[in-house]
């Protein structure tokens, strides 16, 4: 979704993130943070999210939503170190 102008109604923006072909198939969608503050807000974004019953996480400057129901586990190979996060 690059180009687009400063102006798209919030409507329109959540419509097609939200029925993009990996979300309508139970995938995951990944969008910058800037962009969703700046096109929708945060709270509206993960209002409709939530809405869905889907989870969202924020990692570094990226929102990645996991568009279905199932639990999320972190996972590391065997012997990586811990994090102090973890």
């Amino acid at each position: 979704m690059q180009g687009l102008p400063d102006n798209i109604a919030l409507e329109i923006w959540m419509r097609a993130v939200f029925s993009s072909r990996d979300a309508r198939l139970g995938g995951v969608i990944k969008r910058q943070v800037r962009d969703v503050e700046r096109i929708v807000g945060r709270e509206a974004f993960l209002s409709e999210v939530a809405k869905r019953g889907w989870q969202a996480l924020e990692n570094g400057r990226h929102f990645i939503v996991c568009c279905n129901v199932e639990p999320i586990r972190r996972v590391r190979a065997a012997g990586s170190p811990a994090r102090a996060a973890d």
